[in-house]
């Protein structure tokens, strides 16, 4: 995946706007007001990705390329390096299993209005 089909890929999900409130060269995916995924848009050398903490657990010790989120609370935060071999399809999932905690932590009207634009 290269940084213009993991743009495409977050811009097709509902309510996603991006933004670079860090920076020009930090490029931040959010639904609803809330990151989901951000990236450094010159090199596209990783992605920070929220996860479920048991599951970000289990993530790292599985596969080096799934490292404690890069500036983040390494709790609830990833960091997947990109170009080390994480399968598009794993990488994809990932990217929608972020999404999906972010968007279920919204409130009601406004996933309900998500739902409804799908």
């Amino acid at each position: 995946m290269n940084i213009e089909d993991f743009r495409d890929y977050c811009l097709l999900k509902a309510g996603v706007t991006e933004e670079t409130p860090f920076g020009p060269e930090t490029l931040v995916f959010k639904v609803g007001g809330k990151v989901f995924a951000l990236t450094d848009i010159d090199t596209f050398g990783s992605i920070n990705l929220k996860c479920d903490p048991e599951r970000a657990q289990e993530l790292r010790e599985q596969h080096d390329y799934v490292l404690p989120g890069y500036h983040m609370n390494k709790k609830h935060w990833n960091t997947v390096l990109i170009g080390t071999g994480i399968p598009g399809g794993q990488l994809r999932e990932l990217i929608d299993h972020s999404y999906g905690l972010v968007r279920a932590s919204l409130p009601k009207k406004l996933r309900e209005e998500l739902a409804e634009a799908e």
